[in-house]
């Protein structure tokens, strides 16, 4: 392979993915690029398949009984769902944070701990300095740098959700993966946590799912929209998958959709 022909800009890209859960098809044959410190935001109608797609990246949909994936997940050169490929490896360098905060019942110190710990990190002044530079990372080392013995459940939460993007940059993702993390925040700190994404980007590569238009305008370079097929055929059986209906930059599928589905939705005409 010449130089030429490696897309350094790519970090991940999915191939012709499908998932299944048992024999009901799920998402259906999903091609996407994820460009290298971009903020990608998927939208759509509830039911197409935005979180299973998102769950690809990382393999967490190995972990519900009865899933199994086909097609190809390419990071850094390799299939993600090649046998030898441990999950738990790829779910260090593209991390999660999920819709509701979810900090573990420990300090807010130990909470940014535990995955380099868990890495074999013992050194209390390397574990100190990664706890700071985490916490710095995600705007939220001044709030709590006075406080990190409090329980992180003890905080407000914007501030819980910012802890869990901490945690997850802790053990240094290449990729952000986020389920709808601001759907259970106030107005104020989904606002907070927008600026976020967009100052972590210079260092990480973000996936978001959102329900909200706004937010997808707003936060992302690039949008997916997902929408649903149906199988009517066989009478009194409804058959749902989800699809990838239109890809673009933002800027170009809010203003001049190339899809009449997409143009539907972004503008409140299903969904």
């Amino acid at each position: 392979m010449t130089e030429a022909m490696i897309d350094t800009k790519i970090t991940v890209e999915l191939k012709h993915v499908s998932v299944y859960y048992d024999s009901k098809i799920a998402v259906s044959d999903v091609s996407l690029p994820i460009e290298r410190n971009k903020i990608t935001a998927f939208i759509g109608p509830s039911g197409c398949g935005k979180t299973t797609v998102l769950r690809v990246l990382n393999r967490m949909n190995d972990l519900i009984e009865g899933a199994r994936v086909e097609g190809e997940a390419i990071f850094n050169g390799k299939n993600l769902y090649d046998p030898n490929v441990d999950p738990v490896q790829v779910r260090r360098y593209i991390g999660m944070v999920f819709q509701k905060p979810n900090p573990f019942p420990k300090s807010i110190y130990d909470n940014i701990a535990y995955g380099p710990r868990l890495l074999g990190i013992k050194d209390r002044a390397t574990l100190d300095h990664i706890v700071e530079t985490s916490l710095r990372g995600a705007a939220l080392w001044d709030e709590v740098k006075s406080d990190l013995k409090k329980s992180g459940l003890a905080l407000s939460g914007g501030q819980q959700q910012r802890l869990c993007i901490a945690r997850t940059i802790a053990v240094e993702p290449e990729i952000i993966l986020m389920d709808e993390p601001c759907s259970a925040l106030d107005p104020i700190a989904t606002q907070r946590i927008e600026e976020l994404m967009r100052e972590l980007q210079e260092r990480y590569t973000i996936v978001i799912v959102t329900h909200n238009m706004q937010q997808a305008q707003r936060a992302s370079d690039y949008c997916a929209f997902f929408s649903i097929r149906k199988d009517e055929t066989v009478v009194g059986k409804e058959n749902r998958w989800g699809i990838l209906a239109e890809f673009n930059s933002t800027e170009k599928l809010f203003s001049d959709p190339d899809q009449q589905e997409t143009r539907d939705y972004i503008s409140g005409r299903f969904g």
